[in-house]
């Protein structure tokens, strides 16, 4: 989630698309905080990883 995040982000500056910019920044945060949560043993959604 996070490296789609980050390829996001980088295609919206490339391309001048601001949606796109917007999508990889929520997408960036909400891939840390599961990966915050499961690195501290949380589970999150009742299963213990998410991929």
């Amino acid at each position: 989630m996070i490296i789609l995040g980050l390829l996001l982000l980088i295609l919206g500056v490339v391309f001048g698309i601001s949606i796109l910019w917007t999508i990889g920044i929520v997408l960036i945060v909400i891939g840390a905080v599961l990966w915050i949560l499961g690195a501290t043993g949380r589970k999150v959604g009742g299963r213990a990883h998410y991929y």
